[in-house]
């Protein structure tokens, strides 16, 4: 479907990119973690995010990648996540926000261009992807949101990595 930007002009959608195999080694975090109702899942982010930035400057930690959300287990009408950033060493207890860790190993990875209420179709074709090539979904899954959203941006300028580990 082409749509028209602001300027007028038609814009027609870039192709779906395709689900890739990665291999990577496991990261240190610092994170907030919690149980969170699905209706709440916003204020979560933004108070996380909000108490991970002033500890981590307390503690003259920077981030060494993107935002991300590490979901533990299956989505229902809670979310058991982690929200947090990649850190070069770990932080100490305060506030809430902990050490933690992004697991290592095989990951089936797509990138989701667009807004984070189309993340759902993404998700399951990447475990369509996995289930086609005989790969096993690991438990956990996590999402870097590569684009750090604003308000005043087009919410199909967002690109958020979407990682599923391989259990092996």
């Amino acid at each position: 479907m082409n749509t028209r930007g602001s300027d007028g002009e038609t814009r027609v959608p870039a192709p779906e990119p395709e689900p890739e195999l990665v291999t990577l080694d496991p990261a240190t975090t610092a994170v907030v973690r919690s149980v969170v109702p699905m209706a709440g899942l916003r204020d979560f982010f933004d108070a996380s995010f909000r108490d991970l930035a002033r500890v981590m400057e307390a503690q003259g930690i920077a981030p060494t990648g993107p935002a991300f959300g590490l979901y533990h287990g299956t989505p229902g009408e809670t979310l058991d996540l982690e929200v947090g950033f990649l850190t070069d060493r770990a932080v100490r207890p305060e506030a809430g926000v902990v050490a933690g860790s992004l697991p290592g190993g095989r990951v089936a990875r797509l990138t989701h261009h667009g807004s984070f209420d189309r993340l759902g179709s993404s998700w399951d074709r990447l475990g369509s992807w996995m289930r086609a090539r005989g790969l096993p979904a690991g438990e956990d899954r996590w999402e870097t949101y590569v684009t750090e959203p604003s308000p005043d941006m087009d919410p199909r300028d967002l690109r958020t990595e979407l990682n599923w580990p391989v259990a092996d």
